[in-house]
């Protein structure tokens, strides 16, 4: 959008003093939604300051970003560990895996309402570029992780903990009972690293009438997942599970 010059409209950017619209999470006993919301001025800029109009990166959220992935991991992971105890450890790792992923954060960051607040500290930024930056799955899950690790400077890890544990309760509840597909997840814990995965069928057992596929997951050239199936899918799944068990680990413990 631009006006009669050709020049890209700029955002309107909300005054201090302006009232805010009610947060969508508001009312409905989100911890991390109210923790969030309540941080100091500075620290609550910080997270939203995307690179699109921050000074220099350090001043972004980014490192922010990267804090808060091993708080959220740390706080999945234990939960994951108390609630399931007789899961053997694939199963957790595939559980944390769905629970922690791009696409899950995205959505609770969208329940949290997150792209609004980034709107509210958008400066200079033309509306088309706004909107593409606030509609990202990839913004909107760092959004979330600058925020979770914010919380846990201000309040600690117990705290930031349990609203963490609180606003991904029903995404570790699907992850336990409902189908997950490998494969998706598998290339969602890739994401953050920017590689990816390749399958390939390496052999073919057994006779004509009981086909049994051999299928491997290679990650930047090496082989991390084995999978046999009647069906070249199947055979795939089957190595994207074995891979996610291999790439399983626990973030180390915050003080």
């Amino acid at each position: 959008m631009s006006d009669d010059k050709g020049t890209p409209r700029r955002v309107r950017t909300p005054e201090r003093g302006d009232a805010r619209p009610e947060s969508k999470s508001e009312g409905k006993g989100c911890a991390l939604a109210r923790l969030i919301e309540s941080l100091p001025p500075a620290r609550r800029d910080h997270v939203f300051t995307h690179t699109s109009w921050a000074t220099d990166r350090g001043s972004s959220y980014e490192r922010l970003e990267f804090l808060g992935d091993s708080v959220l991991e740390l706080s999945i992971a234990r939960a994951v560990y108390d609630r399931f105890p007789d899961a053997p450890e694939g199963r957790l790792a595939k559980i944390r895996a769905h629970v922690v992923s791009r696409h899950s954060c995205a959505a609770v960051a969208k329940e949290l309402d997150l792209g609004r607040l980034l709107l509210e500290q958008a400066r200079d930024v033309p509306e088309a570029e706004l909107d593409r930056i606030v509609r990202s799955r990839n913004v909107l899950a760092a959004l979330l992780e600058a925020a979770i690790a914010a919380v846990y400077l201000e309040h600690g890890f117990k705290e930031a903990e349990r609203a963490v544990v609180e606003a991904f309760d029903s995404l570790i509840e699907f992850a336990c009972t409902g189908h997950i597909d490998n494969k998706t997840e598998l290339q969602e814990a890739l994401a953050r690293s920017g590689n990816q995965v390749q399958y390939s069928v390496v052999d073919v057992e057994g006779p004509p009438h009981d086909r049994r596929f051999v299928c491997v997951a290679v990650i930047a050239g090496e082989q991390v997942g084995i999978g046999r199936a009647s069906t070249k899918k199947a055979a795939e799944q089957g190595a994207a599970r074995q891979a996610l068990e291999a790439m399983a680990h626990v973030a180390p413990r915050l003080p």
